[in-house]
């Protein structure tokens, strides 16, 4: 009868310690997607951030370019143009 006792209490005691490292696993788990959540809104922060300034660059290039008096640049707007 004893021996029952401490075979059982032996169980519970395992079931509760799996239980409870379950339970931490899954909070762990939870805690890794917030901050890969937060990592890729970053990300597309960033992306968003680089277009524009690569946009801001081109539109730059575009006034620099229209802006030129290089005979070689001047004949090749008056090409584009025409087209």
């Amino acid at each position: 009868m004893v021996t029952v006792a401490i075979v059982m209490f032996s169980i519970i005691a395992i079931f509760g310690i799996i239980t409870e490292y379950m339970k931490d696993n899954n909070k762990v788990k939870a805690k890794m997607l917030n901050v890969e959540l937060e990592l890729e809104k970053v990300k597309q922060e960033n992306f968003v951030v680089e277009t524009e300034k690569m946009r801001l660059e081109l539109e730059k290039m575009k006034l620099d370019y229209t802006k030129t008096e290089d005979p070689v640049l001047l004949a090749i707007q008056d090409k584009t143009k025409m087209l």
